[in-house]
């Protein structure tokens, strides 16, 4: 299992190098997440997972991207992390959706950036004017909405708006 982890994260973010970016959004999601059967996943699937509560691997596959300090602690924390790794049981609905929304900032961030991780670090760690100064990592784990916001600012940016 741990090196299926290994094989996420940022790894994952060289399939984006590519135009268009490869695959549906569930698939990409899942191979940032670093779940198994990556290639079979559509929306409906993906949806169960997140309610079902998605595997403590994807704490790590996300750790790798943002680094461990954005994931566990502030996203997630550590104690939680800790203990449902311990006993193999996956995340509470609370932290999948938590996880989920912020996959799909880094997915769009990722099609916008052709996976160039510096760049994608570089925007969410930045105060943003259109965030009302806050940065758009902040604003993404503040809320489902906050994350809805930052992904709406990136998604005007693929569209060439200037944001």
């Amino acid at each position: 299992m741990e090196a299926l982890v290994m094989a996420s994260g940022v790894d994952a973010l060289a399939s984006y190098a590519d135009r268009p970016p490869p695959l549906n959004e569930p698939t990409r999601l899942a191979r940032l997440m670093g779940l198994e059967d990556s290639r079979e996943l559509d929306d409906v699937e993906l949806a169960r997972r997140v309610a079902n509560g998605l595997p403590t691997t994807v704490v790590i596959a996300f750790a790798r991207i943002l680094g461990r300090s954005k994931v566990i602690g502030l996203m997630i924390p550590e104690a939680t992390y800790r203990r449902l790794s311990k006993r193999g049981k996956p995340l509470s609905r609370d932290h999948s959706e938590r996880i989920y929304e912020i996959g799909r900032i880094l997915d769009a961030l990722a099609r916008v950036y052709h996976g160039d991780l510096d760049k994608m670090l570089a925007f969410l760690q930045h105060p943003h004017m259109l965030l009302g100064g806050d940065t758009p990592f902040d604003m993404a784990r503040s809320s489902s909405a906050g994350a809805e916001t930052v992904l709406n600012l990136i998604l005007r940016a693929e569209a060439g708006m200037p944001v």
